[in-house]
């Protein structure tokens, strides 16, 4: 990948591009590319929707290659949910397609002038730029259906729905799977909102004609990537549990462990649990679909296999097999049980473009409001429908729990970190994964440092889920891997083996290094996760953040949470010691240099690049 694409929205007479070299944005790939864009090229203070913020879409730096599990994509913004630096991940065939064209990033940038939309075709001919009058106003899969009609069935399609053409601060960015199907979304941070904000309802992505990228060392790279498959393929989660039960494994894991979020964060238990848990889903999926649909990947190169398809009793396709944390956030959190009207609940969040665990902890919220029963299944579809009609009630609940909802409707209890909704795990149970809600750059968010591992799943060692000892150092250094392992497309399950099977980490630093041809070590990926983190850090700082916004809500640390009637325990002056390398000081009031956009200059990650 040896070129950008920069798609300037404000350009008199329509929209225009240009091709770049990649400059100091050389050897980066992912969150790497994506947060040292924005740090560098976008203004801290600028509004998320305004002509100066950029939409910054990055394949790994391993996409488009032979190596397994590389095809995530990056998308990066200043957040219009959070106000602060966003990068958030997709699965999905765009990665991999990307990678094979050759761009390293597409930048939207500017405005444009009118409500116009336009779709963006990209093929190894190059680019065009065309009006998407014809899809405006659609959900992402009839978008889909219609683009797929024009330009065929096997290419890769990045979408909006109606959330993001609204500006919603809970709107996704979809991208196609295997199928064509739009069920892959970059979910967190209201980047669909960005996208429509930049007037783009489409990007069209054609590799035909493309070769799969090379490595350096061929031999080297075949070895290691085989090494590290055959690792992944052994591990009990990723080899044996994900495979056939889907990342909803989980719910009968946590709610025994008493840290499943039930009825807006107000129990760690929820009662329904083994009806809508993993093995009830895979069993559902595979008797109405036949066997084998609860398991399936959601990109080529996918050895995982985590994902399913989930039909109706009438045999009907209805969505995706469900995520655990889309099974939480619009089953226990909402106290529904029922897999047919979660699913429900995925497609149409899925079509209207939302993220489902924004849109799941806001109806957990409109129900402790008042707005209907806990439980009541069609009173949450009635709402996401409000959603996608856009009416005063479906504006409020798609701009998320804390921007508009909570505050509407007068509600204490809003689980939200920078204003962004936690996922499927309650802090007060699981205390490592609360330190990484509490200072993850992006807001509340458990892919950033995924705490849970060694705290419930004994993965990578044991820390004590309830105790407060231990939990800052665990959330750092999960933090740092997983800045480093979103950079390379990897998807983030590879964190199990490689944190039990030191031969697997091995595997995966050496498949690295015989890709770029350059050596690479532990120290090395350690030092990229903290570069990266420094930029979207210093971003933060400079849009406004302060370590008080490194806080959970108020109600983690006075209620006690059944069933272990435990409250959150780290304390602040704990969770102040995270970022405590030597550039965190800055943040306590000594001075730093900075760009003329008050954030780090890309450099500190290119020197830390993985070339």
């Amino acid at each position: 990948m040896d070129k950008l694409l920069r798609i300037n929205m404000s350009t008199p007479g329509g929209p225009s591009f240009q091709t770049d070299a990649l400059g100091t944005y050389a050897g980066m790939g992912g969150r790497a590319m994506t947060s040292a864009v924005i740090a560098a090229e976008v203004p801290p203070t600028c509004h998320p929707l305004g002509e100066a913020n950029k939409l910054v879409i990055a394949p790994g730096l391993l996409s488009g290659s032979a190596a397994a599990m590389s095809g995530r994509l990056s998308v990066g913004c200043k957040s219009p949910l959070t106000g602060g630096i966003k990068e958030a991940n997709a699965g999905g065939q765009a990665a991999q397609v990307m990678g094979r064209l050759g761009y390293a990033a597409i930048i939207l940038e500017g405005k444009p002038a009118d409500d116009s939309l336009y779709k963006v075709i990209i093929n190894k001919d190059g680019v065009t730029i065309e009006s998407a009058a014809d899809i405006k106003g659609l959900g992402n899969y009839a978008t889909v259906e219609k683009l797929a009609a024009q330009y065929g069935e096997k290419l890769a399609y990045i979408t909006i729905g109606q959330a993001g053409e609204m500006k919603m601060s809970a709107a996704s960015i979809a991208v196609t799977d295997m199928e064509a199907r739009p069920t892959r979304h970059a979910g967190r941070g209201g980047v669909g909102a960005v996208m429509g904000a930049k007037g783009i309802k489409a990007i069209v992505l054609d590799d035909a004609g493309c070769a799969m990228r090379k490595p350096a060392d061929p031999e080297k790279f075949k070895a290691a990537n085989k090494a590290f498959a055959e690792g992944l393929r052994k591990h009990a989660v990723t080899g044996e549990g994900m495979p056939a039960f889907g990342t909803n494994v989980l719910t009968n894991v946590i709610n025994e462990a008493g840290g499943y979020p039930t009825h807006n964060f107000k129990m760690g238990q929820f009662d329904g649990a083994s009806k809508i848990s993993g093995e009830a889903q895979a069993a559902l999926e595979n008797e109405r679909g036949g066997e084998g649909s609860a398991t399936q990947g959601c990109h080529r190169g996918c050895i995982i296999r985590c994902s399913g398809t989930f039909y109706d009793k009438n045999d009907n396709y209805v969505t995706k097999q469900p995520e655990y944390e889309t099974v939480w956030a619009h089953g226990g959190n909402c106290g529904i049980d029922d897999l047919d009207i979660i699913a429900q609940l995925d497609r149409m969040d899925d079509d209207f473009g939302l993220d489902t665990i924004e849109m799941g902890a806001t109806i957990g919220v409109a129900m402790e409001a008042g707005l209907a029963e806990f439980g009541d299944g069609q009173a949450a579809i009635n709402m996401i429908k409000e959603v996608g009609k856009g009416t005063p009630l479906g504006r409020i609940l798609g701009n998320g729990a804390a921007a508009v909802t909570g505050q509407v409707f007068g509600v204490e209890r809003v689980p939200v970190v920078k204003r962004q909704a936690m996922p499927a795990y309650d802090p007060r149970a699981v205390q490592g994964i609360g330190v990484t809600y509490a200072t993850s750059t992006m807001g509340a968010d458990h892919t950033a440092g995924y705490a849970v591992g060694p705290n419930i799943l004994g993965d990578g060692g044991s820390v004590p889920a309830l105790k407060p000892e231990g939990q800052v150092e665990l959330a750092r250094n999960l933090q740092i891997a997983t800045a480093a392992i979103d950079s390379t497309g990897m998807c983030l399950f590879v964190a199990f083996p490689i944190l039990d099977q030191p031969e697997t980490f091995n595997a995966l630093v050496v498949l690295i290094g015989a890709f770029i041809g350059q050596p690479m070590t532990a120290e090395s990926v350690t030092e990229l996760g903290k570069a990266i983190l420094t930029n979207e850090r210093e971003f933060n700082k400079a849009a406004g953040f302060t370590i008080k916004h490194d806080r959970l809500p108020d109600f983690f640390k006075k209620e006690t949470l059944p069933p272990h009637n435990i409250t959150f325990n780290v304390t602040e002056e704990e969770l102040d010691t995270l970022y405590n390398w030597q550039w965190y000081r800055g943040l306590k009031g000594e001075k730093k240099g900075h760009n003329t956009h008050g954030a780090t200059p890309a450099a500190p990650v290119a020197n830390h690049s993985l070339a």
